[in-house]
């Protein structure tokens, strides 16, 4: 058994620490960006990727949502259902199994796609401004490496 940190060291050393803060820092502050980009269109934070698989497939089982978008099939169940609320979508029972539903999107739905799009854009730019087109490409790798690491 290790012993504690004598007060004001700490565990783990400072570039994890570091690493903790600033991504933790990051994703913060990127959550609350979006929120803000698509709130004005009446859309949550991360609702704009299920709105992205329907726009490429509508008609899809939230379950298959969920598949692609690597979540548990009650995150998209519950979200959905926000988004039907919204106005976004609509419920339609599965034409082959009773125990399934489809999700439609609605007219509104259809026609987010150019604006959230550009959102998802404007957002993603200005994230990224100061870094040069390798610096992207090396930050999105490490962050699927990350992913892969603690998946």
């Amino acid at each position: 058994m290790s012993a504690a940190p004598a007060r004001g060291e700490r565990r783990g050393g400072a570039v994890a620490d570091e690493f903790q803060a600033a991504f933790w820092t990051a994703k913060r502050a990127m959550a609350m960006a979006a929120e803000a980009a698509y709130n004005r269109h009446g859309v949550r934070a991360g609702q704009q990727f299920i709105l992205q698989c329907l726009w490429e497939t509508d008609g899809l089982a939230p379950g298959e949502i969920a598949r692609r978008l690597e979540l548990a099939t009650p995150t998209v169940t519950r979200a959905t259902t926000r988004m039907e609320a919204a106005g976004l979508l609509r419920r339609e029972p599965h034409p082959t199994d009773a125990r399934l539903v489809r999700l439609q999107l609605t007219e509104r739905g259809r026609e987010l796609e150019t604006v959230i799009a550009d959102e998802m854009t404007r957002l993603s730019e200005r994230a990224l401004r100061t870094l040069s087109a390798t610096e992207r490409d090396q930050l999105i790798r490490f962050l699927g490496e990350i992913r892969r690491n603690v998946s």
